[in-house]
């Protein structure tokens, strides 16, 4: 099994920053890689167990099952249904904490998953960049607007 563990510290209140993500069908509102997204069901997007349906910006398609979302813990832990990237087992969980000095946010992003083992580096260098990192770098520049 894999495991992807990305942090980083964004310059806005806890609180102002999970009011962003919180939102399971937000991602085209502050992720650069996602194009659209909807909710399938016509379900809650803060419902457990509702369903993304999204495409990436170069054309992928994804669905993913909310598992778990927590107002009180900043957190959200999802699982991939279906996606282009080969991985099989896929839990990923997005956790925010008040950083006390400076009304800041530590925020991380981590997952785990098997692949192929000729993939292995690819997909942690891919997602942990260009999904987590990335994801992270589009917050910190929205709240360095504010």
């Amino acid at each position: 099994m894999i495991r992807i563990y990305v942090s980083s510290v964004i310059d806005a209140a806890a609180d102002t920053v999970w009011s962003r993500i919180r939102d399971f069908n937000a991602l085209p509102l502050w992720h650069p890689a996602i194009a659209d997204s909807r909710i399938e069901n016509q379900e809650p997007s803060d419902r457990v167990g509702c369903i993304r349906h999204f495409h990436t910006r170069d054309g992928g398609m994804i669905r993913e099952r909310l598992l778990a979302l927590s107002d009180y813990d900043y957190t959200c832990t999802y699982e991939i249904l279906e996606s282009p990237m080969g991985v099989a087992n896929y839990v990923a969980t997005l956790k925010l904490a008040p950083v006390t000095d400076g009304g800041r946010t530590f925020a991380e992003w981590s997952a785990e998953f098997d692949c192929d083992e000729s993939r292995q580096h690819e997909l942690t260098e891919g997602i942990g960049q260009g999904v987590f990192q990335a994801g992270f770098d589009a917050l910190k520049r929205h709240f360095a607007r504010r």
